[in-house]
Formats: structure tokens, C-alpha cells, sequence
């Protein structure tokens, strides 16, 4: 009689297995649910150009701001304050740089290198026009000036600085 036992409990035992396995399978109807797709407004990876800018070496402070069509900045030193719009831009190769309008450097004797040393027809020297505008190439937190140039293209953008390269780190 134990054997019939055993043979029972073995064929219930995999009727109740196989009724568990075999369930009916549900039809399932997908609703036309409208999908709703959020993107994000910031990206991490993207640099912020705004903020404050300082330089240990000089009182030089440039403060850029984001505005509705692009940056203005905000230049100040210990004998000047100037604003206006600031460009920023990258070149081909990836490089980025930042154009401050409207700020008139401070000296500028031209590119002699392109001109002719003809001493028998001199003339009167041409006043030369001041360039207006800095830029400046920026890299992650840091925004350089070249300031002054040399013998053969001698110039000063900001004369309360005697450095030949102006950087200004963010703040």
C-alpha cells in the first residue's frame, strides 16, 4: 500500500506543478497613451561662460552675464569701468575665445613688419587708428588677454596691467 501512496503523491504532485505552469494566457491591449518626453534644460557637460574673473597680479575684474541675445560683460579696474557686449566664439580648431566690444586699447604703433623703410620719400607718419575691442581665448575657468605685443607689433590693451598675458580666473 505504500507504493500506491508514493505513485499518488508523485502524480499529484506534477498535476499541481503542471497546473501552476500552465496558466491561460491574457490577451493584453495596449491603450493609446499619449508619451510624454521631458529633456532637460542644463547640460553637465556644458560650460558655463558666465561668472566673475580675477586676476591675483593686477585689480582687473570682468564679470560676464548671459542676456536674452547672448553675453554682456563687465570690465573694472583700478582707473577704468566699461561695459558691454561680449562675443564668445570658437574657431576651427575647437579653440574658444571671448570678444569684449566697445574697449579702446590703451597704445598702438601698428605692424611695422609690413612696411617699407624707403628714407629718401618720407613722408608725414600716418596717425594711426586705436583698435577697440579685447579678446581674450578662454579655457575651462580661465579667460587670457595677450596685453602688450613686441618691437615689431607693439601695442597695450590695458595699461593698468604690466603683464604680457592677463589671466583671469573664475570666481
Amino acid at each position: 500500500m505504500k507504493s500506491t501512496y508514493k505513485i499518488f503523491y508523485t502524480i499529484f504532485s506534477i498535476i499541481l506543478i503542471s497546473a501552476c505552469t500552465n496558466k491561460k494566457a491574457e490577451t493584453v491591449v495596449e491603450k493609446n497613451i499619449p508619451k510624454v518626453e521631458m529633456s532637460l534644460q542644463t547640460n553637465k557637460n556644458e560650460e558655463s561662460i558666465e561668472g566673475i574673473y580675477k586676476t591675483a597680479e593686477c585689480d582687473i575684474s570682468v564679470e560676464i552675464t548671459k542676456t536674452k541675445d547672448g553675453y554682456q560683460y563687465f570690465l573694472k579696474t583700478n582707473t577704468r569701468r566699461a561695459k558691454g557686449k561680449a562675443i564668445f566664439s570658437k574657431n576651427e580648431s575647437d579653440e574658444k575665445y571671448l570678444f569684449l566690444e566697445g574697449i579702446k586699447w590703451d597704445e598702438y604703433e601698428g605692424d611695422i613688419s609690413n612696411q617699407e623703410n624707403d628714407s629718401i620719400t618720407e613722408s608725414e607718419p600716418k596717425e594711426l587708428e586705436i583698435p577697440v575691442g579685447i579678446d581674450a581665448s578662454y579655457v575651462k575657468d580661465t579667460l587670457t588677454i595677450q596685453n602688450y605685443g613686441n618691437s615689431t607689433n607693439s601695442y597695450t590693451k590695458i595699461s593698468e596691467c604690466g603683464l604680457k598675458y592677463i589671466q583671469l580666473i573664475k570666481k
